[in-house]
């Protein structure tokens, strides 16, 4: 059987991050500067990769940094700049907010996989990730690598990140992890938007019922909901005794914090690819999605 696209793809992730963290000081001038009120946007898994960088960015100390889905974008806000991610420099709501902040006089950059689309005539300014554009629907690749370029950006790359990828990808996945039947990620800071992510391949790739929520969260309701059956994953450190009560409930718990948060992500890729391919299911072929949302006259986004 010959190997998905998606497989491919995310087993490039740490070449791919290499080249951003090249790329970021190249960029450096068309990205948002020190103390620059900031909006990043995307749909989708960019919009979580959004809310990873907003976080990354605000910890950096370099400026306010809010996040939000395209198509929930608070245009009575003022920014100094409007960060839009988005592969396939196609998707509707993306390229319709970009026209209306050009029309509002606000300065806009894309980072994009594919240039030769309609962004490129809506953002003022681009950032192509085309070594990192991918032929699957289930991002992988490029969200990560544009993750990497922003965190680089702002100093929070660090070389252990990509060792700990490449490490993801090495080692086998704790035994029996496909087996579970609902799945639940959960996240601190920057990696609730990992979370969020990880919870979305689940249900993109293999179909499954998964949950993502910050991690303190996780007892105010959701871990009711924990039992035999379930596997519980934190995209890194847990809050102490958490594992000790996913446990006591019946649940599995993954243990997590040894791993950069993002190497995390890359080991939940490859439980999506487990898991679809113990329900002899293609993650070629995601049910009811497409490469990218793009909507006639009329229609409303779906994703």
């Amino acid at each position: 059987m010959s190997q998905s696209h998606v497989a491919y793809e995310l087993g490039t992730q740490p070449e791919c991050w290499e080249r951003a963290v090249e790329l970021a000081p190249v960029r450096r001038a068309v990205l948002p500067q020190p103390g620059e009120r900031t909006a990043i946007v995307g749909c989708g898994t960019s919009y979580y990769m959004a809310q990873a960088a907003a976080v990354l960015r605000e910890e950096a100390g370099e400026g306010e940094t809010d996040a939000f889905p395209a198509s929930e974008f608070p245009l009575h806000r003022r920014y100094d700049r409007v960060l839009a991610l988005t592969r396939s420099g196609t998707t509707t709501e993306v390229l319709d907010l970009l026209a209306g902040l050009r029309d509002a006089g606000v300065p806009t950059t894309a980072v994009v996989g594919d240039p030769a689309t309609p962004v490129m005539g809506l953002a003022d300014e681009l950032v192509v990730l085309d070594f990192a554009d991918e032929q699957s629907v289930v991002q992988t690749r490029f969200a990560t690598t544009a993750l990497t370029l922003l965190r680089a950006h702002v100093g929070r790359h660090t070389a252990a990140a990509v060792a700990d990828a490449r490490t993801a990808l090495a080692e086998p996945l704790p035994e029996r992890l496909s087996e579970h039947g609902q799945f639940t990620f959960l996240g601190r800071g920057w990696s609730v938007g990992l979370a969020h992510e990880a919870a979305l391949k689940m249900r993109e790739a293999s179909l499954s019922w998964a949950e993502s929520y910050p991690a303190m969260e996780y007892r105010h309701g959701p871990v009711s909901i924990t039992g035999p059956g379930t596997l519980t994953w934190c995209l890194g450190a847990a809050p102490e005794g958490l594992a000790e009560q996913v446990r006591a409930a019946g649940g599995a718990w993954v243990p997590a914090g040894r791993l950069d948060p993002l190497a995390e992500l890359v080991r939940v890729h490859r439980l999506a690819l487990a898991v679809a391919a113990r329900r002899e299911l293609d993650p070629d072929r995601p049910r009811n999605l497409t490469r990218s949302v793009v909507l006639t006259s009329g229609e409303e986004a779906v994703r």
